[in-house]
């Protein structure tokens, strides 16, 4: 990839099927600069989670401008070595030229990957997004930054049609996408599957009950992510506090949240 910068280089080069890139996902500046002094290779956002952190839900209702203020504030907020890629939820827009757009403006914020889904509004629910206007979409984000990493988010077991998940696959790549997300599989004979059939490098989503990240790599998963796991475990820990103080008027939820130290993480983002 011509003139491609150092980063997005790295980044590319980290997708390897059994040595997994591991990315722990964050949501705002603090959760961005504390996973990034774990020594992580590279940082991802998890678009749930940064919504929430705006006060709004996931699933296209937080729009562009904001989300892309957000995104410039997480690479700001770490090293400028560090690569980062950003989880767009469908790309922001109605069309091909919208999510054009809003590569560009990823671009602009300094993340060199993206995450896009392939679900879409479809009646009065969401569903699966139409495969050639899915590639549409594809073709016009790799125009607009032929080196950005195009992670593909295929939704096909959350739908129930995991047998369209390789077809989907192979016409995603063919119009530009340069690895594949296939979240809500978590059985290992599935995985392994699925990274044999797909040309690509192929990205999960975890949680508990997931094989490990070494079972992942002998399956041939070259990448691995937390998702909104991280951020759900952190609100959770609010609920928990704000719940025992009104009711029991007791504090052990701080505890048991093995809190971060003030000093440390005041320090952290000095």
């Amino acid at each position: 990839m011509t003139g491609m910068t150092d980063r997005a280089a790295r980044f590319h080069a980290l997708h390897t099927a059994g040595q997994p890139l591991v990315l722990a996902n964050a949501w705002d500046p603090a959760s961005a600069r504390i996973i990034a002094a774990t020594g992580a290779p590279a940082l991802a956002t998890t678009s749930a989670g940064v919504a929430w952190a705006l006060g709004a839900p996931d699933g296209d209702v937080l729009d562009r401008d904001r989300a892309l203020e957000h995104l410039a504030r997480i690479v700001r907020a770490v090293p400028d070595e560090l690569p980062v890629t950003a989880d767009i939820e469908s790309g922001f827009g109605a069309t091909p030229a919208d999510v054009a757009e809003t590569i560009r403006g990823v671009v602009a914020a300094g993340a060199v990957g993206v995450n896009i889904e392939d679900s879409a509004q479809v009646g009065d629910g969401v569903g699966l997004r139409d495969v050639a206007d899915q590639q549409e979409r594809i073709a016009a984000a790799r125009a607009a930054a032929p080196d950005l990493y195009i992670n593909l988010r295929i939704d096909t077991y959350f739908r129930g049609k995991p047998e369209e998940t390789v077809a989907r696959a192979e016409a995603y790549l063919a119009a530009g996408a340069s690895g594949i997300f296939v979240p809500g599989v978590a059985d290992a004979d599935t995985i392994g599957s699925l990274a044999k059939a797909i040309a690509a490098p192929l990205n999960v989503l975890v949680q508990p009950g997931t094989p490990s990240v070494a079972e992942l790599a002998a399956l041939g998963v070259a990448r691995v992510s937390l998702g909104s796991w991280i951020a759900q475990a952190a609100y959770a820990v609010a609920r928990r506090a704000a719940t025992e103080a009104y009711t029991t008027g007791t504090y052990t939820a701080l505890a048991e949240g093995d809190a971060y130290d003030f000093g440390e993480l005041n320090s952290l983002l000095s």
